[in-house]
């Protein structure tokens, strides 16, 4: 199966570049590493937020078809690790659509998490929350992600994170934000619940199925559709070098041609900082073994390439232990789970890496033609589509 000619295109427009400042503090990637280790295990994640965490609506607007709420609440991410959010991301906002009449009994929400560059609500209302309502009237939450829309830094270029620990901080927000929005919504009558999301949207989304509360299924309906999906690889120079963006906590991910230090970044549970400079030692006495001049007799360039390429084992070291949601608890009923995957996908190679299914066994997985870009602008139909079933599947098991 070819790539998209539009993906490669695209990816060749995009000008700006990510992580301009580097790791982030060490101090900070420590405390994170020590929070994923809490947010993945379900058993504890479920007790981080309580039931009753205080959400705040500033704004109902009235419409022809329906209203439109506007919120806000802390981030609990700022509780549990505190000052690692920059000030203007603390509060999570969010709004919620709803129909002016539903069409059962039931009143559903699915929530929507934001993909790359989906900054404030339009895009999101526009493609997928209004059509919602018309079609389904299924109500939908859109909340706006750390770092985005009102959320941005002052100093953070559109949606160029500044730190490789932003991309962190952004996802173990989500997950606490998308559990306090999930007890509220369901102290407000709303229900079944859902969560949904496109490319980064759909990564995120995964983290939080992952962590739905055990005592509290079946009342809400894990659900993911999503095309940037897990378990996949990311391709960081556009050279064919790739980083794993996820592996696993009890299964060896697939790679193929890792070396011995990579796989010990990947098994370390110790600083991933003090891994790397290991790793860096290592290789320099390595050169001047063979010959006690050599190192200092590489070319600029020489030494360049050494150092990408360990930071790129480094990278993978560290996306493994924080992004991959095999890390995470499965979900607690995986044959809710919808995922929608572009065949000639650009972003995300499918070839040499786990299978979702394998990861959560009994979910779906729906494959559509084109690509990431394609898909994202003209496939929001089979999107939502994908939503309903996965919806109307909860019912039909749960309900009765």
């Amino acid at each position: 199966m070819g790539v998209s000619k539009l993906d490669i295109l695209y990816r060749r427009l995009l000008l700006t570049k990510l992580f301009i400042r580097g790791w982030g503090r060490p101090e900070d990637l420590k405390r994170l590493f020590e929070f994923r280790k809490m947010i993945g295990n379900r058993e504890r994640c479920q007790n981080l937020v309580s039931s009753d965490y205080p959400v705040h609506i500033d704004k109902i607007e009235e419409q022809s078809d329906c209203k439109i709420l506007d919120g806000h609440f802390v981030s609990p991410m700022a509780h549990y690790v505190p000052d690692i959010m920059p000030i203007e991301s603390v509060i999570a906002r969010f709004q919620l659509i709803v129909p002016k009449e539903w069409n059962s009994k039931y009143k559903p929400v699915c929530i929507h998490l934001a993909g790359t560059g989906d900054h404030h609500y339009w895009r999101r209302r526009t493609l997928m929350a209004r059509p919602m309502i018309k079609e389904a009237r299924m109500a939908s939450l859109l909340l706006e992600n750390p770092y985005y829309g009102c959320r941005k830094p002052k100093d953070q270029i559109r949606s160029s994170l500044k730190n490789v620990s932003d991309l962190f901080v952004m996802g173990g927000a989500l997950v606490l934000e998308s559990a306090a929005l999930l007890h509220w919504l369901e102290r407000e009558g709303y229900g079944p619940l859902g969560m949904t999301g496109i490319s980064m949207g759909g990564h995120t989304d995964s983290f939080k199925m992952g962590q739905e509360f055990v005592k509290r299924f079946p009342i809400s309906a894990d659900k993911l559709t999503n095309l940037n999906v897990v378990s996949r690889t990311l391709n960081l120079d556009m050279t064919g070098q790739v980083v794993s963006q996820k592996p696993s906590e009890c299964h060896k991910s697939s790679k193929p041609s890792i070396s011995a230090t990579s796989e010990r970044l990947l098994l370390q549970d110790t600083s991933k900082m003090q891994c790397f400079n290991q790793t860096l030692s290592t290789n320099k006495s390595n050169y001047t073994s063979c010959n006690p001049q050599s190192y200092h007799l590489l070319s600029k360039e020489q030494r360049r390439n050494n150092l990408q390429k360990e930071s790129l084992i480094f990278m993978k070291g560290v996306m493994d232990e924080c992004t991959h949601v095999a890390n995470f608890s499965v979900p607690v009923d995986p044959s809710l789970i919808i995922v929608v995957q572009a065949k000639e996908d650009a972003y995300i190679p499918r070839t040499g890496v786990r299978s979702l299914q394998e990861i959560w066994p009994g979910c779906e997985i729906r494959y559509l033609e084109g690509g990431h870009i394609s898909a994202y602008l003209f496939k929001q139909g089979l999107f939502r589509q994908a939503i309903y079933d996965a919806f109307e599947r909860f019912l039909h098991k749960y309900a009765n």
